[in-house]
């Protein structure tokens, strides 16, 4: 269990590597811990027919087990959450995390990775935050292929920048 005076956390879920990679930049250049969620039973496919399972999940309001938390979100102030966009929502594994934690009076920032539909991601999370303080949200269109290293600036300037906001 981490202790209380590391107060900020990067929670995501990433298939493919984007959510990952953008996840990771952000804790590291605010020295925030990381926290991948871990469906029990992942997707195997990366074929096209993952677009089928991921979006009819998405549809269905699947909300997949996950593999036990290595740290209590409650023990942190300072939350970012990250999701690749599904069938124009966040990703099945995040509805699990929305369910299961109570994410009031936290101070939260959003992050998407897609391929160029970010959909109604932010509005239907911000749903389920509504008793938190959501600073800011921002998205990244498929950070590991296109141009890889201006989304990773840009996912640098904007968590430097919500730092600074929240003074945590």
């Amino acid at each position: 269990m981490v202790e209380k005076n590391n107060k900020r956390l990067v929670i995501y879920y990433s298939l493919e590597g984007n959510t990952k990679l953008i996840a990771k930049v952000m804790a590291e250049e605010i020295g925030a811990d990381l926290l991948q969620l871990n469906p029990k039973k992942e997707i195997k496919s990366k074929s096209f027919s993952k677009y089928f399972w991921g979006g009819s999940q998405v549809l269905m309001k699947k909300q997949p087990e996950l593999m036990p938390f290595e740290v209590d979100p409650m023990d942190y102030d300072f939350i970012i959450i990250g999701t690749p966009v599904w069938a124009w929502t966040y990703a099945p594994p995040i509805s699990t995390l929305l369910s299961k934690v109570d994410f009031s009076g936290k101070t939260v920032g959003l992050f998407s990775c897609n391929g160029g539909q970010n959909g109604k991601t932010f509005i239907n999370m911000k749903k389920h935050l509504k008793n938190s303080h959501i600073v800011s949200h921002i998205e990244f269109i498929e950070p590991l292929t296109k141009d890889k290293k201006v989304a990773i600036e840009r996912a640098q300037q904007w968590i430097r920048e919500m730092v600074s906001k929240t003074k945590i």
